[in-house]
């Protein structure tokens, strides 16, 4: 079993729900009600990483909006 995903040779990519939350999903499979694919696919920690960069706030959209 491959703990940390560094011998993951897996094809993923990055998708995102209405609230504004990351995920990633095996490239050959269906995108799920609800979530977007945002145009970045590649191996499992370069997913991630992008997911790093540009998911900024944890918090979904409806909590965010409620604060401004």
């Amino acid at each position: 079993m491959i703990k940390d995903g560094t011998n993951d040779l897996k094809i993923y990519r990055v998708i995102v729900n209405h609230e504004g939350q990351y995920s990633i999903l095996l490239a050959e499979r269906a995108i799920p009600f609800g979530w977007d694919d945002v145009g970045k696919s590649g191996p499992r920690q370069e997913c991630l990483a992008y997911i790093g960069k540009v998911w900024t706030d944890m918090q979904p959209i409806s909590v965010r909006s409620l604060k401004e």
